[in-house]
């Protein structure tokens, strides 16, 4: 049950991310030798994810550190770093999330010698990767328990390995029954317009030899339609405090078609997903893209020239369209509102 590749790695005063934009053609890493780089590779989706982009995050506060270490104004500067990197991508609260951990981490470290910064913000950074794939591991026995033998799994986007520190969210799930021999088959949309449904899920899928089918988005309603998917398993970039939850574009329209036709459906984050300080779905700052991602997909040109485009990366799903949210410390259901703040408490979770 071992991954067979290494999403992100800080080593030799480089953070090296499998670059996700030339999957599944091309293998090859990305360096980012400073703080500049990582909020490239963020922004320009060298690595995606909501955990994997937390992680990154963590690591280019790190290099922000040393690079700005024994300047008279290193607070300044410091600061201005970690702002620069949160404006990268404004729809995953990991991001925020890993960035305050971070400061947070800065603020206490300060108090003590300055020989101790450095070290200790590398070892918080080291650890919110290490924190990120037990979680999902831990995830993924979880969400098992909802996965039925034989079950026919709907998915979208990519969540595995490859959005995340290591082994994935909803695809973790996926690989976890799977292994546990449930003899599960698993129908992955293309995900337009970047296609990582296409590009990385389905490379995931097939090095982990777990028998699948790629579909266009289009075609998952029909599937739903006629019986042929048992449950759907996806993930999220943010989780408010009522269960509304934003992912990828076409996520919405999957849980209406869903809630139809009675097909239960499942979000799977990481509790660092949740944001615990927004009400309402309606809160979450949904990231538009370039419309080049629309009109000349894959570098060639397959709309006129000046058509306008519409190009949000993500939509929210309200509460009342999900089933359950997955997370490492059970399973939220209905009442969310209630469950996610006992889940903020520390309280046990209800339903």
């Amino acid at each position: 049950m071992d991954e067979s590749f290494i999403t992100l790695e800080y080593r030799d005063d480089s953070l090296f991310l499998i670059d996700q934009r030339v999957l599944p053609t091309t293998f090859t890493l990305f360096e980012c030798k400073n703080y500049e780089d990582v909020e490239f590779a963020i922004r320009d989706m060298v690595v995606r994810g909501a955990p994997a982009i937390g992680a990154c995050a963590a690591y280019g506060v790190y290099m922000a550190a040393k690079q700005f270490a024994g300047l008279q104004d290193f607070e300044q500067k410091f600061k201005a770093a970690c702002d620069f990197l949160a404006l990268a991508r404004p729809t995953a609260v990991n991001l925020e999330w890993a960035i305050v951990r971070m400061w947070n981490t800065y603020e206490e470290a300060k108090q003590k010698p300055s020989d101790h910064l450095l070290p200790r913000l590398k070892s918080e950074a080291d650890a919110i990767r290490s924190e990120d794939i037990q979680t999902n591991k831990t995830i993924g026995e979880i969400g098992n328990a909802v996965v039925p033998p034989n079950a026919t799994i709907l998915t979208h986007c990519n969540t595995g390995a490859l959005a995340t520190a290591g082994w994935g969210t909803a695809l973790g799930v996926i690989k976890t029954a799977f292994y546990d021999a449930k003899n599960i088959f698993v129908y992955a949309d293309e995900t337009r317009p970047r296609f990582q449904g296409a590009r990385l899920t389905a490379w995931e899928l097939m090095e982990a030899k777990i028998p699948s089918k790629l579909i266009p988005d289009s075609a998952a309603a029909t599937l739903i339609r006629d019986g042929k998917i048992d449950l759907i398993i996806l993930g999220g970039d943010r989780v408010a405090a009522n269960g509304d939850v934003a992912n990828k574009l076409g996520t919405f329209a999957l849980s209406v078609i869903a809630k139809a036709y009675g097909v239960p459906f499942y979000s799977v984050v990481p509790v660092s997903t949740i944001d615990f300080t927004i009400p309402d779905g309606s809160y979450i700052p949904i990231e538009e893209r370039d419309s080049k991602e629309v009109t000349h997909p894959g570098g060639t040109q397959v709309a006129p020239d000046g058509m306008d485009v519409y190009n949000p990366s993500f939509d929210v799903t309200p509460h009342q369209n999900i089933t359950g949210i997955i997370t490492e410390k059970g399973i939220i259901r209905p009442p969310f509102k209630q469950n996610i703040e006992r889940l903020k408490n520390g309280q046990p979770l209800l339903g």
